[in-house]
């Protein structure tokens, strides 16, 4: 965080190639923050786009009080961004936002309105979500897998508007991982967690940054990152399957003793195929599990930074 002197609520708004709904973003969201009878800035996070985004972001800081850009050297991810905003984020009380306009920014009173009654971390989930039903049901399962996996108790993991006590965003930002989970994480350290509904709208303009294997990728990290438990399962399942060839021997043993089934020819020929198979398979989904955890290990001790910043934009005076 920057010395500088704090404001009550900082927004913290991550765009990657969002240039078609800044506009409306900015209109619909300067209103809700004006009308807040606190003190406030808004920080963009330019997570390395190539479109207009940068140009239109810092024309709301000419225009505004109030407006930060961080302009990012090259496009990090949605939730190294928001690590960015944080970094430099002044407020008592952080809210989270995405600039794609499915969450309306007119439910960020009520994020605060639960952060003045002593909630440290104010969690979201979606009424009437409308994303495709594909998404709808693989977001379920994930979150019922993830808090299973990662012992949680996070309603909806996709929901990116949500609310920080300074307290929390002090912890987050000492928390130096260079692949995280923001909501997860804040989740762990916070004393008095709360969920709420908000609204969300059918996305009107650009284009979802989140393909499926983007989702995969990231509900994978989410789970590796909280958790042993996908190595334990991988132990468990290697057991198992051991168990379950050894049965099958023995089956095939008794099979050909007792009934005169078939050659001990064939019978040594099956088993190995057998075990050949079922090896072959726990053996690969093992070595990418546990390839998954050393690639986070590398990643943490290489000590790379988390983001690169090129440059930060600023009000300088000329505007409202």
């Amino acid at each position: 965080m920057t010395e500088e002197k704090k404001v009550e609520v900082s927004i913290v708004i991550p765009a990657y190639n969002e240039e078609e709904s800044l506009h409306k973003l900015f209109d619909e969201l300067w209103p809700v923050v004006e009308n807040l009878g606190r003190s406030f800035e808004v920080i963009f996070i330019n997570d390395g786009s190539r479109d207009a985004t940068l140009s239109i972001l810092r024309g709301f800081c000419e225009k505004r009080r109030g407006v930060r850009v961080i302009d990012l050297g090259a496009n990090f991810g949605q939730h190294m961004a928001i690590m960015a905003g944080f970094d430099y984020a002044r407020g008592e009380k952080i809210v989270t936002l995405d600039a794609d306009l499915q969450n309306p920014p007119e439910e960020i009173p009520k994020l605060l309105k639960e952060m003045d009654e002593g909630h440290d971390v104010v969690g979201t989930y979606r009424v009437g979500r409308r994303d495709p039903i594909f998404r709808r049901a693989a977001s379920k399962c994930v979150n019922k897998i993830t808090n299973r996996i990662a012992k949680l108790h996070i309603q909806d993991y996709g929901c990116m508007l949500r609310g920080y006590d300074r307290r929390i965003i002090d912890i987050i930002n000492e928390s130096r991982e260079t692949t995280t989970f923001i909501p997860a994480l804040a989740q762990k350290f916070a004393v008095n967690p709360i969920e709420i509904p908000v609204a969300h709208r059918e996305r009107e303009l650009g284009e979802s940054k989140y393909g499926l294997f983007q989702l995969i990728r990231l509900n994978f990290d989410l789970m590796t990152s909280f958790s042993l438990v996908p190595l334990q399962l991988v132990t468990m399942a290697g057991m198992l399957l051991s168990a379950l060839s050894f049965l099958f021997l023995l089956y095939m043993f008794v099979r050909r003793l007792l009934l005169g089934v078939g050659t001990w020819q064939s019978f040594i020929e099956q088993a190995f195929e057998a075990a050949q198979f079922i090896v072959s398979g726990i053996t690969l989904f093992a070595l990418g599990i546990i390839g998954e955890y050393i690639g986070r290990i590398y990643r943490e001790v290489s000590r790379r930074p988390r983001y690169a910043v090129r440059k930060v934009y600023e009000y300088e005076g000329n505007g409202e």
